[in-house]
């Protein structure tokens, strides 16, 4: 069984920084693309950033040059560094990961954003 474990969402103001942290526990013998999605209010479930085991990252358009998406083989973790933060960030953020081709997903943190 696999676990992943979002942290580090909440509220902040415009313009602010978040990082969120995703660990994966259980019964992992190697992790290929981990990633972050996000589901606005109203919207559909999109990427956000992405990030290979070798460590190749894409983003979403919407994000470029703000958030930078990183992982640590080692501890099996995955982080999102968010600066520049704008309302319509404001979303629920999944952890996503490949593991031996099956998809799994964390439960979800929420990030608002708003003054």
């Amino acid at each position: 069984q696999v676990q992943l474990v979002e942290s580090g969402g909440g509220l902040v103001q415009p313009g602010g920084s978040l990082r969120l942290s995703c660990a994966a526990s259980g019964s992992i013998f190697r992790i290929n693309g981990m990633g972050w999605y996000r589901q606005g209010p109203g919207k559909q479930r999109e990427l956000v950033a992405g990030i290979t085991s070798g460590g190749s990252t894409n983003y979403a358009d919407s994000v470029k040059g703000r958030f930078t998406i990183s992982r640590d083989n080692a501890k099996n973790t995955v982080a999102l560094q968010m600066n520049s933060l704008k309302s319509e960030d404001t979303a629920v953020y999944y952890c996503y990961a490949n593991i031996r081709g099956a998809g799994f997903w964390g439960q979800g943190t929420q990030v608002t954003v708003s003054s």
